[in-house]
């Protein structure tokens, strides 16, 4: 269980968006072993936490905190793969976008949340709260969604607005600038709003045949995808979203899976050797040790992330878990990582 991971593909763009500047992406992406051969590899994925930590050390190596919007302003539907050319030879903008949250898993998978498309908003999830770390995510997410709406539409499609989760950051102008529209800080939602109108607008390069062909090709690799994933992963990816909320039950995520309780019980035994309750404790395990490495989080918000009464329970658990607590814990991973990049330098 991990926070999820992405093609290598959307790298593409941060290395144009870093070679804009006219700086020399290579050392950076060598650092956290982005090669030329994996950038190459065409089912290549590295961990969103890794994602993070790079756009991190991208902002600190360009001194843009607007990296993530550079970043997204070089995407290219060919970094999407398969669902982005599908998307590209749909009949209309409003049937690309489908395509793009239906078969996202074919480039991404964020096991926290999914984006989501009800006509006119465009939403990505992210983790919150936040912090430069996903900052920069959510940044690239939507600049990337509205570039490649235009290069779908020849510039044509309009955004009505865009809202954003979090407060507004010290580069706040840069955003309107980009999206040529009113942009709202602080909204229950992290979405692009767009006219009416350029939903309906039919992409340039739309091609009829070859999308009913390429829309069968998308559903045989998410069946793929699918098929792999064991019920100990499926269950995973029901609980998880909702760790800060109301946990559901076996009852509940039996239910979603088509599965009596008893049978997800007994499966589950099985094909794992596990309980139920087992795997909303190592989801718990595995994300706090994912919160406390690679993000900025505060401890109380790892709490409210993870489902946690109290910071003191939350401790207890990670001491447990780990033998540490959790603020030990994160200082001497700090510290490792200032020994190696003295090494590296």
């Amino acid at each position: 269980m991990k926070l999820g991971d992405i093609s290598v593909s959307y790298l593409l763009s941060l290395r144009a968006a870093i070679t804009q500047l006219q700086l020399d992406p290579t050392p950076l992406l060598e650092r956290f072993g982005i090669t030329e051969t994996l950038l190459s590899e065409p089912h290549a994925r590295i961990s969103i936490a890794r994602f993070m930590r790079l756009g991190n050390a991208a902002i600190r190596y360009t001194q843009n905190p607007a990296i993530g919007l550079l970043m997204g302003a070089q995407s290219q539907l060919s970094h999407q793969g398969l669902a982005g050319m599908t998307a590209q030879c749909a009949p209309t903008l409003e049937d690309a976008f489908n395509v793009m949250v239906k078969y996202e898993r074919l480039t991404s998978q964020n096991y926290r949340g999914h984006s989501s498309f009800c006509a006119p908003a465009l939403r990505f999830y992210s983790i919150a709260p936040y912090n430069m770390f996903n900052l920069f995510v959510v940044d690239s997410a939507l600049a990337s969604r509205a570039q490649t709406a235009n290069q779908m539409t020849g510039g044509q499609a309009k955004l009505r607005e865009v809202h954003i989760e979090f407060p507004a950051p010290t580069y706040a102008a840069r955003y309107e600038a980009l999206f040529q529209c009113p942009v709202l800080f602080s909204q229950a939602h992290n979405q692009l709003l767009w006219e009416p109108r350029s939903l309906a607008l039919q992409p340039v390069q739309s091609a009829p045949g070859h999308y009913q062909h390429l829309l069968t090709l998308c559903e045989q690799r998410l069946h793929e995808l699918t098929r792999q994933r064991g019920l100990r992963e499926r269950v995973e990816s029901i609980v998880a979203p909702q760790l800060h909320q109301r946990l559901p039950g076996i009852m509940e995520v039996a239910q979603q899976l088509g599965l009596p309780s008893w049978t997800l019980r007994r499966r589950l035994q099985q094909e794992d050797h596990t309980r139920f309750q087992d795997i909303i404790d190592d989801i718990r395990r595995e994300l706090a040790v994912s919160y406390i490495r690679d993000t900025e989080l505060a401890l109380g918000e790892i709490t409210f992330l993870l489902g946690f009464s109290s910071p003191e329970a939350f401790q207890r658990a990670f001491k447990r878990w780990t033998g540490s607590a959790p603020g030990s814990y994160r200082r001497a991973l700090l510290g490792e990582g200032k020994r190696s990049e003295g090494v590296e330098r």
